[in-house]
């Protein structure tokens, strides 16, 4: 093998993402780590400018002038890399080198690009997991100190209650009992189902399917489904009834939100969708585990976005944006996807709230 094709064949196994660039620029390479992670092709944008392949890319450009000048490398942390795919403007938080070249035909600067955005998203998923167990561990002890009490208050009401002659006191000891009865019902939803999962092998699309349907005959057609399914996408072992679950109490979130926003004034030019989307993620690490294949779905909502009071705290029980609800279905979605080893996470602001649930396949 000629050093040539040794240099192109390692360039593309590399995981670090690799540009080369002539003296005016211009692409001259791009390996695969780099196309993927900036949406671009080396047969389609190669001898393209870097300036028009990405946007904001002022600081960039400053840094390879420089390099070209003094001659030597030079590395900028924690920067943002913008490139835009499909219409929509893709943000990469990145580390990058610019180093200068002299022994590669027709190039002059080699890039070196480290993506900082899967590493913090570990981080906080390391986080989220983390203080998904100890919530768990903290609910079923406090479940534990509640229903004990709760037991005796409702026993000992029912005793009073044989005891009384009177039918208008008998309804005090009857509130006693129907209180009791809510507040254990209450503990038992905020731990989320009791049985556990029961594994058979579906496909996540049916799963869809019937959360979107319950949607639509919810929305009275005033809400667009929107389905952008990866047909590849294998049957793999899932609770099918739990998942159903977890994918309802996330769209009906999405629902309530459009609901809300419909009342202000101000949106009533947005047209509303929730969008349903899968793809298969490789190599996936969720908390300390990774994971080869990872199934991907986004439910996504142009609505008011989520409350930045509460962004921090979204999945723990009782937290809630709306008077109205509980607070409890996202707590409970996340248990569920805990409980198939996979992790909910959210991004939102005004007009776009998309939350992503990874579960192994």
């Amino acid at each position: 093998m000629i050093a040539e094709q040794l240099h192109t064949r390692l360039l593309e196994n590399m995981t670090t993402a690799v540009l080369l660039l002539n003296r005016d620029f211009q692409l001259t390479h791009i390996n695969n780590a780099a196309e993927n992670l900036l949406s671009l092709s080396g047969k389609r944008h190669q001898g393209h400018s870097l300036n028009n392949l990405l946007i904001d890319s002022d600081t960039m450009m400053q840094v390879m002038c420089d390099t070209i000048e003094i001659g030597s490398s030079h590395t900028e942390r924690q920067a943002t890399l913008k490139t835009m795919l499909g219409g929509e403007i893709i943000e990469r938080k990145v580390d990058y080198t610019v180093s200068p070249v002299s022994d590669i035909d027709g190039s002059a600067l080699v890039v070196e690009i480290q993506p900082l955005d899967r590493i913090l998203e570990i981080n906080r998923e390391t986080l989220l997991v983390n203080s998904q167990s100890a919530n768990d561990a903290l609910l079923k002890g406090l479940a534990h100190e509640i229903k004990n009490p709760l037991g005796g208050l409702r026993g000992a009401a029912q005793l009073l209650e044989v005891e009384l002659d009177s039918s208008g006191l008998r309804e005090y000891t009857q509130i006693i009992i129907d209180e009791a009865d809510r507040l254990r019902a209450l503990v038992d939803r905020m731990l989320g189902p009791h049985k556990p999962i029961v594994t058979k092998t579906k496909n996540i699309h049916s799963v869809l399917e019937r959360v979107a349907a319950l949607i639509e005959n919810t929305a009275n057609s005033q809400i667009e489904l929107i389905r952008d399914y990866d047909p590849s996408i294998p049957d793999f072992e899932c609770d099918e009834d739990q998942l159903i679950q977890v994918f309802l109490n996330i769209a009906n979130n999405a629902q309530q939100a459009h609901i809300h926003r419909s009342s202000d004034s101000r949106d009533v030019n947005v047209e509303p969708f929730i969008l349903f989307k899968s793809r298969v993620e490789r190599n996936y690490t969720i908390g300390s585990e990774k994971h080869k294949l990872v199934c991907c779905i986004a439910v996504e909502d142009n609505g008011p976005g989520i409350p930045e009071t509460i962004k921090d705290t979204l999945f723990v029980p009782m937290v809630s944006g709306h008077a109205e609800n509980t607070g409890l279905g996202l707590a409970i979605a996340q248990t569920i996807v805990s409980r198939h080893r996979g992790i909910i996470s959210c991004e939102s602001k005004p007009g776009k709230t998309k939350f992503h649930i990874y579960l192994p396949m």
